[in-house]
């Protein structure tokens, strides 16, 4: 059993989350921006986005919070606020910015957060779709991709898109249940589905604009 080494307001820390201090060699959580002991800005250690923004490692998560927690700790390790430190803690500072954008851009889409978080349940998925082996999926995409293909008017192409939408808002709503009871397999499989929506989607907005502007 871990032994504790201090408390984290009321979450107590583990040993095997701290780090030595690049600066002064004290021990720090590796989630801190700032060292406990000497204040200086730390390098961005390697955790989930959801413990980098400070958020619960779900899928459901209120898209205001992530946005305060991101503008939080950016405001803070913003490279203009090292203007006069030395290099090192301009890098880092860099570094963390660039860190909280990454975290940031992946809690804020479904399907970027639905995918980390296969990834944090050992229950990753292929970045591609060229190894999706669902019929159902690769049928149900081959007649939306036709029935797209015959679309030729701008309200034809609304009417799919307006559908896909809906789609898409009911998948998402259905990963978060999924979630929610530990259901991986199933998780996965809408995650795929969410993948090809989200591309045919695209598509369909790219056919809509090419039809208004002729």
């Amino acid at each position: 059993m871990s032994e504790f080494i201090h408390t984290d307001g009321d979450k107590p820390v583990l040993a095997g989350d701290l780090v030595p201090c690049w600066s002064c060699k004290g021990p720090v959580d590796r989630r801190a921006l700032f060292c406990h002991t000497c204040s200086a800005i730390q390098p961005p250690h390697g955790i989930d986005h959801f413990s980098r923004l400070g958020m619960p490692q779900k899928f459901d998560l209120d898209s205001n919070d992530v946005e305060r927690n991101y503008f939080r700790f950016q405001r803070v390790v913003h490279p203009d606020r090292f203007a006069a430190k030395s290099a090192r803690e301009k890098s880092l500072s860099q570094a963390q910015a660039v860190a909280l954008n990454d975290a940031y851009e992946t809690l804020r889409d479904p399907l970027a957060r639905a995918m980390h978080l296969l990834d944090l349940s050992g229950a990753a998925l292929p970045k591609d779709d060229h190894t999706v082996n669902d019929p159902t999926l690769l049928m149900a995409a081959l007649e939306d991709r036709e029935t797209l293909a015959a679309a030729t008017t701008s309200p034809e192409v609304d009417r799919l898109i307006d559908t896909a939408q809906k789609r898409l808002d009911d998948l998402i709503e259905e990963l978060g249940g999924h979630f929610s009871a530990g259901r991986l397999e199933a998780a996965q499989g809408a995650v795929l589905r969410l993948r090809y929506l989200e591309k045919y989607l695209d598509e369909a907005q790219a056919k809509r604009r090419k039809l208004g502007s002729a």
